[in-house]
């Protein structure tokens, strides 16, 4: 594979490029202008009053349920049946323009589902993100697949193709995609390297419903996805999960792990039409409820991502002007989400101040934040304990992209409705913060 540039130097000069020599100098040095004067107010953590006076409550309220839902609960109650998740598959794929989709009753069940209709040798490897979620993973040992973590870019907190490549064997044949905190993978590069390397890709984009690169949705790059629809997701359905499928031989051989009831409805060349009445097993399918609450969300999906990112985007283009504070990298040509939290990183050397010391600033001043630190998959007790795997995941020696994340990360609240006040009190704290941070050196 051609050598790239590194993130951090793609990211320097994406940074120079958009702030300009103004914001450059800022960066580099000093304070902002309204900082200056700012910095006679006294710090709430030295006696000062507080930014952000305005009340929060209920500001970070979610999942968000109308009337609509409501009422179609009601007449599901009065009378049941599944209608509504044939419905809500239907929607789905009609939104993401794929040929194959079958809800879940959670996130997990439906990546393990795209998992087993891989139908991989044992001991085939699967690179995926040391900084994402165990759920696509731990499944791994059902069907002898090996887990191979790689580091991220600390930047973006997503999969480092670098270091993937470094990873390779003779015994790689997928890689895992985790679209984390609503910015998703960089799928162009990842559906490069992996037609380079002979490899299937798959996607987890339980994190980041909606989100595009080169304006195609996330869910259609991969060979297949798996979406979660958790109470906390972008999409919520209190429980549920959603996968998506290119190839009709993986959507049977999906379904049939955990849908006993379907392959009657498969074609009659089907090689799993056989298995009508038992499948192999298992019974995964998403609740009528959750496809009712799933299909209304689903339909002010893009609404709410637009209001959530406009709102953000207010917030973190003021307070990224000041020095050593940055957002998640956001290459060209992706179209990111917000949920659950606002992540930014705070790099002690150029912000003049420590992380620790910046945060408790900041929460004097009323403001809502706490460092990130996210525990890395390969510490989990079950990635190393062989009991439980007929081949053992495979372990990293170091994760600097991971380490780095973890040192300078904090999170700030997502905002689910929409809160002037609050956007414009949290600035001005994080402007009084650092117009003040010599004396918190």
């Amino acid at each position: 594979m051609e050598k790239k540039h590194t993130h951090t130097e793609a990211t320097r000069r994406d940074f120079l490029k958009t702030t300009g020599a103004l914001g450059a100098g800022l960066y580099l040095g000093g304070a902002m202008t309204s900082g200056n004067a700012q910095a006679a107010e006294a710090l709430a953590l030295k006696g000062g009053a507080k930014a952000v006076t305005a009340s929060a409550e209920g500001s970070t309220r979610w999942p968000i349920y109308g009337s609509e839902e409501i009422e179609a609960v009601t007449a599901l109650l009065k009378d049941p049946g599944y209608g509504p998740i044939a419905e809500f598959e239907e929607a789905w794929k009609v939104f993401h323009d794929c040929p194959f989709t079958k809800a879940h009753f959670n996130g997990t069940s439906a990546l393990t589902s795209m998992l087993f209709a891989l139908d991989l040798p044992a001991g085939s490897e699967v690179l995926v993100a040391n900084y994402s979620t165990w759920f696509p993973v731990v499944p791994m040992r059902f069907f002898d697949l090996v887990p191979v973590f790689v580091d991220v870019n600390p930047y973006t907190m997503n999969l480092d193709l670098e270091d993937c490549a470094k990873r390779l064997t003779g015994k790689t044949r997928a890689i895992l995609a985790v679209h984390w905190f609503g910015l998703p993978c960089e799928m162009d590069d990842i559906t490069a390297f992996a037609k380079e390397h002979d490899l299937i890709v798959l996607e987890d984009a339980s994190h980041a419903h909606g989100a595009k690169v080169n304006g195609v949705r996330i869910g259609n790059w991969g060979r297949m996805a798996g979406f979660s629809l958790q109470g906390s997701k972008p999409l919520p359905a209190i429980e549920g999960g959603m996968a998506m499928y290119k190839d009709r031989g993986d959507f049977e051989r999906a379904v049939t792990y955990g849908n006993y009831e379907l392959p009657n409805t498969f074609p009659d060349d089907s090689p799993y039409r056989k298995y009508q009445g038992t499948a192999f097993g298992s019974k995964l399918r998403i609740h009528p409820v959750a496809a009712i609450l799933g299909k209304f969300q689903l339909e002010k999906l893009e609404e709410r991502n637009a209001a959530g990112k406009a709102q953000m985007k207010k917030l973190n283009d003021r307070i990224t002007q000041l020095p050593g504070l940055t957002t998640q990298y956001v290459r060209e040509g992706i179209e990111r989400v917000f949920y659950s939290k606002n992540m930014l990183f705070i790099d002690d050397a150029k912000a003049g101040m420590s992380r620790e010391n910046a945060i408790a600033a900041l929460q004097a001043e009323g403001v809502d934040v706490t460092a990130f630190t996210w525990t890395l998959l390969h510490t989990y007790p079950i990635f190393g304990e062989s009991k439980y795997w007929r081949q053992m995941p495979v372990l990293p020696d170091a994760v600097p992209g991971c380490d780095q994340a973890n040192r300078q990360a904090i999170q700030l609240p997502y905002w689910t409705s929409d809160q002037p006040e609050l956007v414009e009190q949290y600035g001005d704290a994080f402007e009084k913060v650092w117009a003040n941070r010599k004396s918190l050196a």
